[in-house]
């Protein structure tokens, strides 16, 4: 029956469930010695829920249950101390629980290991909360619900403590619980705990295994992030020392799952953006493609250029979705763009007679997708403009791209040191491209658009709103 149980409802291995048979075959030796019923959980293939392999009862009258509870589902409301020790490897003794006939228990679980020392079960006894209550006896008369007010920790209910976030445990010396705040009683319930909080063992409480020496000083800040079920927790241990001797310990949780879902949503939101930005890139580079192709069946030379000019701007955007996609954001480095630009340009247009330098100089700015996408075609198309006309007749020259933060706009300026640039008889700019530059610049990035003629060539700036 465990072997059918674990391969339903787990991922255990064969070797394994090996393991948890042998220890299956003493259960019921394990339930004389204790005079307790003896249950082997393991954890579903479903979180924070527990499923029972294997099962040793009292005869009937002693025992706990009515029937078999094989194959029956623990869950964390009901059976805490079976879910905290399967997900810390931290035993657990004493603790309340409910049965699955809906009976209060007293359970001691402990994990069972693979020989991998993977956590694959725990072996749970379980006893009548009376029945064991009475052996607690001992345990609770010495612990801080009998002792002075000397020895155990009081606050006043208007005192910081009881309004911080975080959940605070204090013990005494032996590590007992001795007080706690209502953060911590809240964090405990959603836990499943359903045993007083004072009055509990730090070993039953502690969320990872940690030893009664280990909260020092030097390593108090040191701060453990726990799962627990559905809960992020980042857990630290204070030792409280007189003359060097503890007197007792200090455990502060500080709930941090809802951070931790916003950091999943974060990431989660970071790949889909960057599947968007893959996509979009594959589907423009497909375009330039088709048109390259296209353009490949035009005898005229004038229509060859204007397929090649497209080509071009779609290229010029395809570099920016390819950075957003590498990034996962949706925003990029503006100089990592203009350096893409500049070698797809130094890889396209440039003949084999002509020597041009391109640089790209200025401060390290951040900009959105949109943004990024209309710099880059201006850009583009600016430098392409520039190689075509800037350097007839010259076989050698230098254009720089400048970046400038300003208060309420940024600059862009190109620079290149060619024949300079000549307007019609009308004194307007006829080149397609300039139109489509101007365009952009005012319409999609707000800013403005200046050309003119310098002593060595010719100067193009624009700004675009932050």
């Amino acid at each position: 029956m465990l072997r059918k149980l674990c391969k339903t409802y787990t991922q255990l291995t064969e070797q394994d469930l090996d393991v948890l048979e042998n220890i299956e075959n003493v259960l019921p030796l394990i339930s004389r010695a204790n005079q307790g019923d003896v249950f082997i959980d393991c954890l579903t293939n479903v979180p924070n829920i527990a499923i029972v392999v294997g099962e040793a009862r009292l005869d009937k009258g002693s025992s706990m249950y009515c029937q078999s509870v094989l194959g029956e589902f623990a869950l964390r409301e009901n059976e805490p101390a079976v879910l905290r020790t399967l997900q810390t490897g931290v035993p657990s003794r004493n603790l309340k629980g409910r049965t699955q006939e809906n009976k209060r228990v007293r359970q001691i679980v402990e994990p069972i290991y693979n020989l991998k020392n993977q956590i694959i079960g725990v072996l749970i006894i379980e006893q009548n909360t009376i029945v064991a209550n009475e052996d607690m006896g001992q345990l609770l008369n010495s612990s801080c619900l009998e002792k002075n007010n000397k020895d155990s920790f009081e606050f006043p209910q208007n005192t910081i403590i009881h309004h911080v976030k975080e959940a605070i445990v204090i013990f005494d010396k032996q590590g007992v619980a001795t007080y706690c705040n209502s953060q911590a009683v809240e964090l405990y319930k959603k836990m499943g705990y359903q045993d007083e909080i004072v009055g509990l063992s730090l070993h039953n409480l502690t969320l990872g295994t940690v030893d009664l020496n280990y909260p020092s000083e030097e390593e108090a800040l040191t701060i453990r992030e726990i799962r627990a079920g559905d809960l992020s927790l980042q857990v630290r241990y204070l030792r409280m020392d007189d003359q060097e001797k503890a007197t007792g310990y200090i455990m502060i949780i500080d709930d941090i799952t809802e951070v931790k879902k916003k950091e999943m949503e974060l990431i989660s939101k970071s790949v889909a953006i960057s599947e968007i930005h893959h996509r979009v890139k594959n589907n423009l580079q497909t375009i330039a493609s088709l048109l390259r192709l296209q353009s490949r069946r035009v005898e005229a030379e004038n229509v060859k250029r204007a397929f090649e000019e497209s080509i071009n701007r779609i290229l010029s955007i395809t570099i920016t979705h390819e950075l957003l996609a590498q990034k996962g954001l949706d925003d990029v480095d503006l100089i990592t763009i203009l350096e893409k630009i500049r070698e797809s340009v130094i890889g396209h247009a440039f003949s084999c007679e002509k020597s041009i330098d391109i640089h790209v100089r200025g401060e390290h700015v951040v900009v959105d997708s949109d943004k990024a996408t209309s710099i880059a075609l201006v850009v583009n198309e600016l430098l392409q403009n520039s190689l075509k006309h800037g350097f007839e007749g010259r076989s050698s020259g230098e254009i720089v791209i400048e970046i400038t933060k300003g208060t309420l706009c940024n600059d862009i300026k190109i620079r290149d040191n060619g024949v300079g640039f000549e307007k019609d008889q009308s004194g307007k700019e006829t080149s397609l491209g300039l139109r489509i530059v101007k365009s952009i610049v005012q319409e999609r990035l707000h800013g403005n658009f200046r050309i003119k003629k310098i002593q060595n060539g010719t100067e193009i700036r624009f700004s675009y709103k932050k």
